[in-house]
């Protein structure tokens, strides 16, 4: 069915224009990949006429065909009527400068972990090309284990979902990046379906989200599989599994990394008698936690 608004519809800029009015109207809620109702239109945009995502001005005033316009107006209507994330639409999602394929299978990879990585976890990892062996639990698309294989060039990578649909999502992700041999994926809880070895770095965005804010979600969020963020509670439950068996699996000079998002909180009520170190991210001080092998409970 024609959009009732395409005939007064001709450039890039005009759909830009009324994606933002549209998103601003329908009080969307972001933090899938954009912040604002003006990025958010803008890749949205960009990305469904199949143009560099980073070259907007050029394009502002280019006229479009009457299916181009259609085309972008289903997308932004999908967007604002759905309540879709905009990654599950385009099937895409970046993290420093990667491409990672995503569908509902997934949560929209978005973790401040990928920012430690890009300095190889310096200064509590001596030397990253010494980092023989790393685990990254819960890993959903895997685009976590894909930055560490990068950040760390001499490591095998070991990474683990629960869910086999994820895994999937995963597998497709470390084959496109080129990675099969370097990353292999487990299914299982945990630590149950590894081999017995050890690991120089163990990574992880658990599911942490506490009952009562799982109950107040937006409805982009409730899009994302419910397992990946339900934490229990105080969203502890599986922060406090992967804990209690982290020193079994870690050598002795190893780090465990943990997101934790905004429950600096609970972790403190459920870990204050740990040494945990917060960790410095674009979101403060308070979103992502180390906690060397020796300190850990044996």
């Amino acid at each position: 069915m024609t959009h009732p608004l395409a005939t007064t519809f001709s450039t890039v800029r005009d759909l830009l224009r009324y994606g933002v009015s549209r998103f601003s109207a329908a009080k969307l809620s972001f933090g899938h990949g954009s912040s604002n109702a003006y990025d958010e239109a803008a890749y949205l945009v960009l990305h469904t006429l199949n143009l560099p995502l980073d070259l907007l001005d050029p394009f502002l005033d280019a006229r479009l065909a009457p299916e181009e316009i259609e085309k972008v107006l289903g997308v932004i209507e999908r967007r604002a009527n759905d309540r879709v994330p905009a990654a599950y639409i385009t099937q895409e999602a970046w993290m420093h400068g990667l491409r990672f394929y995503v569908d509902e299978r997934v949560i929209v990879p978005r973790s401040f972990i990928g920012e430690l990585l890009a300095d190889g976890l310096q200064p509590y990892v001596e030397d990253p090309e010494q980092v023989s062996a790393v685990l990254e639990l819960c890993t959903g698309s895997a685009s976590l284990a894909i930055l560490a294989a990068h950040a760390f060039p001499n490591a095998d990578i070991d990474a683990v979902d629960l869910s086999a649909p994820a895994l999937e999502v995963a597998k497709r992700n470390v084959h496109e990046h080129e990675l099969d041999e370097k990353i292999s994926l487990f299914e299982g809880d945990l630590y149950a379906p590894l081999p017995e070895r050890r690991y120089d770095v163990i990574i992880t965005n658990p599911p942490y989200v506490n009952a009562d804010s799982m109950a107040a979600l937006p409805a982009e969020y409730r899009h994302e599989p419910e397992m990946a963020l339900a934490g229990g509670a105080d969203g502890m439950d599986i922060v406090r599994r992967i804990i209690k068996d982290a020193r079994n699996w870690l050598t002795d000079d190893g780090v465990l990394v943990v997101e934790i998002g905004n429950e600096r909180e609970n972790v403190e009520a459920a870990f204050g008698g740990l040494d945990l170190v917060w960790l410095s991210t674009s979101a403060g001080d308070d979103q992502v936690f180390l906690i060397q092998a020796r300190d850990l409970p044996v």
